[in-house]
């Protein structure tokens, strides 16, 4: 057909594609899916790869999957995953900047994100990643930080960890 054909032919979609029926097997939920945040003040000690406490309130948690700060991977739902954790500085000294790194765990080692950044006083900071898991795999939020002392990180819904499977 010639272009100028095409251009000068309109198609009216709804006499074209009348649809009555039901549509089946299209979208999907992206399911499991939580978000819990901390309450409360968690110290990081210098030198220290910690686990970032966040419990306290789960905002949802769709198959029960989130326990002790730790997203676990239910029976049946192996996929790709996406995370999103996020911290608070709790330090009342504005001019101590520190250096900062943020990781999500896979399995107690394996980083599938991290975010490393200037880290000034009352700041927050964000990492994000995703990931293929299967059942069991396990994702939790670690802060390694060296500032020479311990700092603090403060609580009230600033401290959260959240993820959902993706639909593909």
């Amino acid at each position: 057909m010639a272009i100028d054909k095409i251009q000068s032919e309109s198609i009216n979609l709804a006499d074209n594609f009348a649809f009555t029926g039901t549509v089946t097997g299209a979208g999907g939920a992206n399911t499991p899916a939580f978000k819990a945040y901390y309450d409360g003040t968690q110290t990081i000690n210098n030198n220290s790869a910690t686990k970032v406490t966040v419990y306290g309130t789960e905002e949802y948690d769709t198959d029960n999957a989130f326990a002790s700060s730790r997203f676990t991977v239910p029976s049946g739902k192996a996929g790709r995953y996406m995370f999103f954790a996020s911290i608070s500085d709790d330090s009342a000294n504005e001019n101590n900047t520190k250096t900062i790194t943020m990781y999500l765990y896979k399995n107690g080692s394996a980083s599938i994100g991290n975010n490393t950044k200037l880290f000034p006083s009352y700041a927050q900071m964000q990492v994000f990643g995703h990931d293929t898991l299967a059942e069991g795999d396990y994702v939790e939020v670690y802060v390694y930080q060296s500032t020479g002392s311990s700092i603090s990180f403060d609580g009230n819904e600033r401290v959260f960890f959240s993820g959902f499977r993706l639909i593909e």
